[in-house]
């Protein structure tokens, strides 16, 4: 893949531990980032503290704030920080233009993995939209279990948009087990 190669050469490697925040929620970061080795959780934080899951970024996928690119006065909306320790490569929003303007196959890398970013948001639009919260969770099971051994309950709660409680409750419900609910 021309893209992934024009990032590896372009980009600039960074290590992270567990733990550790790449951007916070109203810095400016005008990168994209591409995950060779970790696992990520992007988050939004309201005025009182209250915390919504974006998403999880496994191995092999990229995650930026294209509101700094786009409207770079504003900041990132979102706060992005390592669920394990992570390897990760660091390319400004300029310089992924500028790579796409000289590459084709760059170019065409680019659209199918920004077609692969808006059909996950347009699913994701769709499960909070549509689904139950227990459907979202099946959908997990279903599509993404690998999630489940690597985000806390907690996270995978607020990713659904329900408490910790409310999940171990459908856990419960799905397994038949009321000894489940208990878990977290």
């Amino acid at each position: 893949m021309a893209l992934a190669d024009d990032i590896q050469s372009g980009g600039k490697a960074l290590v992270y531990d567990k733990g550790e925040t790449i951007f916070r929620q109203g810095e400016t970061d005008p990168h994209l980032y591409f995950v060779q080795k970790g696992f990520l959780k992007a988050y939004y934080l309201t005025a009182s503290g209250k915390e919504y899951v974006k998403t999880f970024v496994p191995e092999n996928d990229f995650i930026g704030s294209s509101n700094v690119y786009r409207y770079p006065q504003t900041g990132c909306t979102f706060t992005l920080v390592c669920l394990e320790p992570s390897r990760l490569l660091r390319l400004k929003y300029t310089d992924l233009i500028n790579i796409v303007q000289q590459t084709p196959e760059s170019a065409l890398a680019l659209i199918n993995m920004l077609i692969d970013v808006i059909a996950k948001k347009e699913r994701r639009e769709f499960e909070f939209l549509c689904l139950s919260a227990e459907e979202r969770y099946q959908q997990i099971l279903k599509n993404t279990p690998e999630l489940l051994k690597r985000a806390t309950q907690n996270d995978i709660a607020r990713y659904l948009g329900i408490t910790p409680v409310a999940l171990s409750r459908i856990r419960s419900r799905m397994t038949g087990n009321p000894s489940s609910a208990l878990m977290t």
